[in-house]
């Protein structure tokens, strides 16, 4: 299956972004983790296709293992395992064969989260604070029942149904909208082991290897969100791993670092190695991103990442210079 990064109206157009996009090996801002290209990523699809059977699609994955996120690594390293214990069993013996511990643990993930919402919904009206506990309520139900393709409920269907609560003043409506971040912490397979082998445990297999390495294709972010008013323009633009876009979802830029606090730290490698690439001549056209996407992280964090790009050689004056020069000779 190849690779191919969609664009939708909702998500806006990051066409502007190509210029990022053919960087290579850039840390990913939100995860700290390499990144691959989705060209890279179809050529090891294309490899995994033409193996005879699983020990030789594990041997062309441990070449991008350094790639993986840390649950698909984790998991990676425990299908590795079980498969050289077990050689005349596959991975869906070994997803299957912790399936219910991981469903409960995963289960127990999931009412910490919806325990958290309820909690905060105490600074809600009555009647608001009921509608919502009617959709917690009706969720814990669904987690707990064991029949067929509920065994993993829909994270997804529990964010809509809160999306639907209306508020009744501007104060209920900021409440909801620390409620909607609060569900926002509910497991994925990209942020939880458990909700990997639960999702995947009746997948084909290589849908299983190709989760492994999804997550790590590099995308393009817009740093604020299309659906907040961001625009389609480089200067709001980031390169950024395909679980990092994925699971980031809506979430304003500061609530994400609280998530995951080492966001500050892995946007200073990330900048780092753009410097680096543009030094060597790659981005021509676009020398001041870096000026540029300093400032758009520092707003959109409110102030929580403020990058050092002391080591760019090229002044802020001298790279408007050279993205003019580049726009006077395409015309």
């Amino acid at each position: 299956m190849e690779y191919k990064e969609k664009a939708t109206s909702t998500n806006g157009d990051t066409g502007r972004g190509n210029a990022l996009k053919r960087l290579r090996n850039i840390t990913c801002p939100y995860t700290g983790i390499r990144m691959i290209s989705g060209s890279t990523m179809n050529r090891v699809m294309e490899k995994l296709n033409a193996c005879r059977n699983l020990r030789e699609k594990l041997n062309i994955l441990s070449r991008y293992a350094g790639y993986m996120q840390p649950v698909e690594h984790r998991i990676y390293d425990h299908i590795v395992y079980y498969t050289d214990s077990n050689p005349e069993k596959g991975i869906s013996d070994c997803l299957a064969s912790r399936l219910d511990y991981h469903l409960t643990k995963l289960r127990l993930e999931e009412f910490k989260v919806i325990d958290r919402v309820d909690t905060e919904s105490a600074l809600l009206s009555p009647q608001t604070q009921m509608e919502l506990r009617k959709v917690t309520t009706e969720t814990r139900i669904r987690i707990l029942d064991n029949g067929g393709n509920n065994m993993f409920f829909k994270r997804k269907s529990f964010l809509a149904a809160l999306g639907e609560i209306k508020p009744s003043n501007p104060y209920e409506d900021k409440v909801l909208s620390a409620i909607m971040n609060l569900a926002l912490f509910l497991p994925t397979s990209g942020s939880s082991e458990n909700a990997f082998v639960v999702k995947y445990s009746r997948r084909e297999e290589d849908d299983v290897l190709r989760r492994l390495l999804i997550g790590s294709v590099a995308t393009i972010e817009h740093v604020k969100p299309h659906s907040t008013g961001g625009k389609d323009v480089i200067s709001n633009f980031l390169m950024v791993s395909n679980d990092g876009n994925k699971y980031r979802e809506n979430i304003p830029l500061s609530a994400y670092i609280d998530r995951n606090p080492g966001i500050p730290e892995y946007c200073q490698i990330h900048i780092e190695e753009i410097i680096t690439s543009i030094h060597k001549g790659a981005m021509k056209g676009n020398e001041s991103y870096p000026y540029k996407i300093k400032k758009t992280l520092f707003d959109e964090s409110e102030g929580r990442i403020l990058l050092d790009i002391s080591s760019y050689r090229i002044s802020e004056e001298k790279a408007a210079e050279l993205e003019n020069q580049r726009k006077h000779y395409r015309q």
